[in-house]
């Protein structure tokens, strides 16, 4: 196949650049950069069958050549990052989307929407299957992310529907791994550069909110699969296994040797209370289930952080 990833320079894109490289297929990525990295691709570039364009995909897109799948991952993805940039965050997942989606319908492609769990907002059931409307607060701070993406969804149906353009919506849940920016906000990413240096891990509130944690490699294996099936509806891709934000910390702490301490600061607005996906379509349908242990992934990410140190 030949892919169009676009903000492939981000984490989760250069994975999946990666991914799909090492499958022998063609991957051209666009990214603008703004929360993006070459440093995440830069390792990509000897491979022939791999191109790289900056560009914003709010502004028309044009790729010339046939193309099989375009996967629309450009996006600011953290509170910090839709913190700075609420503007960009809205176009990207409004214009954004739009492009790519008029794109991937000029080129008889498939398209795949990268979509979040934040589209069930602060939820009122746990674990959170697709069928679950959500509960979003759309002025609040999160809502230029929580609507851009669920405005995005919308989009993507109507293109199936209304031009009958193959699409894939993988809602995503919270993901770890190396080539996670250390100053990013999220809350893993947070703990492990805190505990390597020896200072207190912040925790927001008493940290009794839970987080489901999937190890990148996973989640990129789960997206392949949705790609290659023939499900237009969104699916949950995460891991199940539902943890404290406290646990996650306390864990991090041990697995780095590390003597930090835990440091309470208040709640943000709007931050979840839970976070756990429903995975039983994508267990049926797909086959698919994480495989990497809580434990094994945050050593391979610990590791990447120590040596980046």
């Amino acid at each position: 196949m030949r892919l169009l990833i676009t903000g492939g320079a981000g984490f989760l894109g250069s994975h999946l650049a990666e991914h799909f490289l090492a499958e022998g297929h063609k991957v051209i990525v666009i990214d603008n950069l703004l929360t993006g990295s070459l440093a995440n691709i830069s390792h990509l570039f000897a491979n022939p069958d791999f191109n790289f364009i900056k560009a914003d995909v709010t502004n028309f897109i044009h790729v010339p050549g046939k193309l099989d799948a375009v996967l629309h991952f450009a996006s600011p993805a953290s509170p910090i990052d839709y913190a700075h940039f609420p503007i960009p965050t809205l176009k990207v997942g409004a214009l954004g989307t739009h492009k790519a989606l008029g794109l991937a319908k000029d080129k008889g492609a498939v398209f795949m929407l990268a979509s979040t769990s934040e589209v069930y907002g602060d939820p009122r059931v746990n674990p959170q299957p697709e069928t679950y409307w959500g509960n979003v607060n759309p002025i609040g701070p999160r809502g230029v992310y929580d609507e851009a993406k669920r405005f995005a969804e919308a989009m993507t149906m109507a293109y199936h529907r209304c031009h009958g353009v193959p699409v894939r919506i993988v809602r995503i849940f919270n993901t770890y791994g190396p080539r996670m920016r250390k100053n990013d906000g999220r809350a893993v990413p947070n703990f492990i550069t805190q505990a390597l240096k020896g200072r207190p891990l912040t925790i927001y509130g008493r940290g009794r909110q839970t987080r489901s944690l999937c190890y990148v490699s996973d989640l990129v294996r789960g997206i392949a699969l949705l790609l290659k099936s023939s499900i237009n509806a969104p699916v949950n891709i995460g891991n199940p296994h539902e943890l404290t934000i406290r646990r996650i910390a306390e864990a991090i702490i041990r697995l780095c040797g590390s003597r930090s301490r835990l440091a309470f600061k208040p709640l943000p607005v709007d931050d979840p209370k839970v976070r756990r996906p429903d995975i039983a379509l994508a267990r049926a349908k797909l086959g698919w289930k994480p495989e990497v242990s809580l434990e094994e992934g945050l050593r391979r990410t610990i590791d990447y952080f120590r040596a980046g140190a």
